[in-house]
C-alpha cells in the first residue's frame, strides 16, 4: 500500500551564524520549559543542544510558535553546515548494476531526493530520548514539522499504520527533500517467517512505488528497514531488500538515477556485500548471456 504526498513546499531559512546559536538554543529551551517539558531523571542532559534534542524528542506533535520555529530551523540548518554531506548521485554504482549503490554512512547527511525512514506503527517518530534508532535521528535532523506532518497523516486514517505501507512527507531541515516512512515487520522474538519476508518485501515495494509516482524523485536511499529494534536479522533482511529492489528495477528500467542501500555499521555493510555478491546484478547477467 503506497499513499500520501506532501501538500506544500518549504523553503529552508539561512543558517544561524555560530555566534547566534547559543542564544537561539537557550530561547528554545526556555520556550519548551514553558510548555512543561523537562529532561527525565536518569537521562544524561549533556550540553544545551543535547537538552534541546531530548525535549523535542519528548514533545507531542504540533507547531512551535512562528518565531521559535524559525529559530529552530536556523539552528538545524547551522548544524548541517557543520557536517559533511554526501551527494547521492556521486556515489559509485555497484558492478553489474546501472543505478544501485551501497553506501556506509549517516543517512541524515545524504543529499538525495528522498530517503526512507524505518518508522513504527504510530508513525510519529521515536519518543525515547537519545535512542539510537534511525527514526529518532531523522526526526531530530528534520525538526518537529516532520512529526506534525506524520500526525496529520495518521489523523486522516483509522488506527495504526499497516506494516508494508509507505507514506511521504517533506524532509524539512534534512539534506533529503522528502522522506518515505515505512513500517517493517517486527521479528524480535522469532526467526523470520514467510509472512515476515513478504511484509519486508512489501515495505520496499511500497517505497519504490510511491517514490516512482513522484516525477521529481530520481535518487532514493533506503535504510535497513526492520534491522534495528525490530530485530530482523541483517543478512536475511539484506537478501530480501536486494531481491525485491532488483525485481522492481527490472520491471521499471531507468526510472531512478540512483537507488542507495545505506548502512551504518560494518556489520550491516558486510551483510549487504554478501547479498550483492550472491546477486551480482542484471548487467553482469546480460554480459554473460
Amino acid at each position: 500500500m503506497s499513499k500520501g504526498h506532501p501538500t506544500s513546499s518549504w523553503q529552508a531559512p539561512e543558517p544561524a551564524h555560530l555566534a547566534e546559536v547559543p542564544a537561539l538554543v537557550q530561547a528554545l529551551l526556555d520556550h519548551l520549559a514553558d510548555e512543561g517539558l523537562r529532561v527525565p531523571p536518569g537521562v544524561p542532559a549533556g550540553d544545551a543542544l543535547q537538552r534541546l534534542r531530548i525535549l523535542l524528542t519528548l514533545r507531542a506533535p504540533g507547531d512551535l510558535p512562528e518565531g521559535q520555529a524559525l529559530a529552530l530551523d536556523r539552528v538545524l540548518q547551522h548544524l548541517r553546515t557543520c557536517r559533511h554531506e554526501t551527494e547521492a548521485l556521486a556515489l559509485p554504482i555497484e558492478p553489474g548494476w546501472s543505478e544501485l549503490s551501497l553506501w556506509q554512512g549517516d543517512i541524515t547527511t545524504l543529499r538525495a531526493d528522498a530517503i526512507v525512514n524505518a518508522a513504527n506503527a504510530r508513525l510519529l517518530g521515536c519518543f525515547q530520548p537519545l535512542h539510537a534508532c534511525i527514526d529518532n535521528a531523522i526526526h531530530w535532523q528534520a525538526g518537529p514539522r516532520l512529526r506534525r506532518d506524520c500526525d496529520r497523516l495518521m489523523a486522516a486514517q483509522p488506527g495504526l499504520e499497516p506494516t508494508g505501507s509507505a507514506r511521504l512527507t517533506l524532509g524539512y531541515n534534512l539534506p533529503a527533500r522528502l522522506v518515505l516512512h515505512t513500517v517493517g515487520p517486527i521479528v524480535r522474538d522469532h526467526s523470520p517467517t514467510a509472512r515476515d519476508r513478504a511484509d519486508l518485501a512489501a515495505s520496499y515495494e511500497a517505497c519504490l512505488d510511491l517514490a516512482a509516482a513522484q516525477p521529481d524523485i530520481l535518487t532514493l536511499a533506503f535504510c535497513g528497514v526492520s534491522t534495528g529494534v525490530f530485530g530482523y536479522p541483517r543478512p536475511q533482511a539484506a537478501r530480501v531488500a536486494l531481491a525485491t529492489t532488483a525485481a522492481w528495477l527490472a520491471r521499471h528500467p531507468g526510472r531512478f538515477a540512483r537507488v542507495v542501500f545505506n548502512v551504518f555499521s560494518a556489520q550491516d555493510a558486510a551483510a549487504y556485500r554478501q547479498a550483492l555478491d550472491a546477486h551480482p546484478g542484471p548487467m553482469r547477467h546480460q554480459h554473460h548471456e
